[in-house]
Formats: structure tokens, sequence, C-alpha cells
């Protein structure tokens, strides 16, 4: 079986490059910044300063969650995305391709909280398509796209880290997954691990916007000069982030095992489903790439407004390779890029697990 057809989320490294990256459409000289592995927002010269970011993502519709929660997913890891260019993002477009099963009270119920969730973080939802399929029965019920304008000079982008850029965490490795993993089988976690961390799990949930994180490092550093690039943590987590953002800005890193920030409920609930916490769906958390010397005041301001914040280590030159201390040996890391919260997710229902 190929790479290919055995990867569950996104496709790899290799199959971007050999398959999309050759074949995108005509080239216009205004596309400042097009696809890229590890890159999630396109960058387009409007003329007189401006630039768009544009960014794309699945959308959740998880009945195990619920309708609410689907919502959130869907409207904040676009927002997720949008963040990183360190703006906050204005339009939506959303494409749904729902189950024949949902009935319309459910659909009402989904999109005023798509509505909502929009609205409270500035967004104005400017078009899209709906519709039913049938044999659609996925967690995936579509696609969105987020738009915004900014001065083109200052929107940050994912490829722009050097070596020698400090790299910060904000909150903490995995909470997504397990967040998703313990209300999704809620009397498994509760049983195994007590009702503490199942609700604190669940608590997590809502910590997988990374919108604040981003806009309260630019009210302290200068976008691009001292905040050089941000990438949020989603498929392959914390640390997953942190190769794709080294990936795409021709670096190597150094990052200390010890430092990563992780909850003791998402270590708990990613031992119990047999997942590593680094490298497994971590929306809430935004990498940071900072120029040396402001890492310090950047966490003593986030942690100001109640974000934690945490230097976990630094880009180096690309030649250096991706390196990791554990138990104080530095060793060569190793990921081969496939989230291992789907295949746990998956087999927890296979197995029947409530």
């Amino acid at each position: 079986m190929s790479a290919f057809e055995d990867n569950s989320g996104k496709i790899g490294s290799g199959t971007f490059k050999e398959v999309l990256l050759p074949q995108c459409g005509y080239s216009r000289k205004e596309v400042l910044t097009g696809p890229r592995f590890g890159v999630d927002t396109a960058v387009i010269d409007l003329g007189n300063g401006m630039g768009m970011a544009v960014s794309s993502d699945p959308l959740s519709l998880i009945p195990s969650l619920g309708l609410r929660e689907s919502a959130w997913l869907s409207v904040h890891l676009l927002a997720n995305d949008m963040a990183t260019t360190g703006f906050a993002p204005m339009y939506a477009q959303f494409v749904l391709n729902l189950p024949t099963s949902l009935s319309l009270a459910a659909f009402k119920e989904y999109w005023r909280y798509i509505h909502e969730f929009c609205e409270e973080i500035g967004v104005a939802i400017t078009g899209g398509h709906t519709g039913q399929a049938e044999g659609q029965d996925s967690t995936i019920s579509g696609g969105g796209t987020m738009f915004l304008t900014a001065p083109k000079d200052e929107i940050i982008t994912s490829n722009c880290a050097a070596p020698g850029d400090v790299i910060v965490v904000t909150k903490e490795t995995a909470l997504a997954s397990s967040s998703i993993l313990a209300m999704s089988f809620p009397e498994t976690v509760k049983n195994k691990l007590g009702k503490e961390v199942f609700e604190r799990g669940c608590e997590n949930f809502y910590q997988t916007s990374s919108l604040q994180d981003a806009l309260r490092a630019t009210e302290l550093l200068r976008n691009r000069e001292e905040l050089k690039a941000m990438h949020d943590a989603t498929e392959g987590g914390v640390v997953g982030a942190i190769i794709e953002m080294a990936q795409a800005s021709g670096c190597g890193f150094l990052i200390h095992n010890d430092k990563l920030p992780v909850g003791e409920a998402q270590r708990r609930i990613t031992r119990l489903f047999g997942i590593d916490h680094r490298f497994c769906v971590g929306a809430g958390s935004m990498i940071m790439a900072v120029r040396k010397g402001r890492e310090q005041e950047l966490v003593t301001h986030l942690q100001s407004k109640s974000i934690k914040a945490t230097v976990v280590g630094e880009m180096t030159d690309r030649q250096e390779g991706f390196r990791i201390v554990e138990n104080e040996e530095e060793k060569h890391l190793f990921f081969d890029g496939k989230d291992p919260y789907w295949e746990a997710f998956f087999k927890a229902m296979k197995a029947g697990m409530k």
C-alpha cells in the first residue's frame, strides 16, 4: 500500500512536492507566498502596500462531540491559521457537504453556532455552498476559507524563521486531541483515569483557539523583525509544527524535551490511548520564532494576559538537522509526519469504547 493510501490526515511532504506543488495553475506575479509545505497561508499583493492573506481548512461535524463543539472547531481551526499572520481574520467562505441524515433542526443549530463564533471574532461570512450528499458519513462536513487584508510588509508567514531565533510555545501540547478523545469516549476516560482528569480534558476543548496568543504577541513585538514566524500546532502536534516551521524556513533546530509544556490531563489521556502527546493534534498552541533577546519579555507579556508561554529551544543552521535533548542526551529527531491521533480515535471507535 502506498504512503498516500496508508496515511490519515494531511498528505506528507513528499506527495505534496511531487503531485501538488508542480501543478498549481497559472503563475501570477502578485502571489507573494503560494503553496509551500508547512505554510498555511497564501499572501497576495493587492497593490498600494496592502496584502491579502488566505487560508483553507476542513470543517468538522463530529456527532460524538456535538454540534456546538463541531462548529467551534470549524471556525477556530481556520482562525488559528489566519492568526499566524499576526492579524485577525476578516471574511470567510464555507462549503458544506452535509450527510442526508442531518435534520433541518440540527443544521439550523450547527449554523447558528458557526455564525456566533464568527461574529465573536469579527469575521463576516461572505458566501460559499451548502448541500447534502448521499453517502457522506465523514466527520468532515466540507471546507472553509478565511481572508484578511493588512499591510503586506507586516504579514507574517511560517517560512521566515532564521538560525538563532528562539522557539516559544504557547499553552500546552495535545490540547485538541486529548480533549476530543475525552469527550468522545467519556466512560472509558472516567473509568480508567477518574472524573477529575476527564473534566479537565473536556475543559481544555475551549483552549483550542490560538488567535489571542498571536494577537497579544504582536502588541509587544514588531512583525517580521522581532516576531519572525508563527505556526499553529494542528496535525503532528507541537513538535510536528516546529518541524514544519523549520522545513519551511530552511532551518534546523534544537529543542529540550523537558521544556515542552504538557498538562497532566493531556499526558494521561494520550498515554491511555497509546499516543505521544508531542506529536498529536495540538490546536490551541502557537509556535513562535522570536528574535533572540526578546523571548523573555514575550513570555512575561503573554503570561500577563493569562496565556502560558514557554521557551523550548532555538532554530539552527539547516545542516545541524532536527535535534532534541531527552534525558540529558542530544539526539536527532525523526517524525514521519503521521499524526497518531487519527489511528487512535478510529481504533477506539471500532473497539466499541464509550
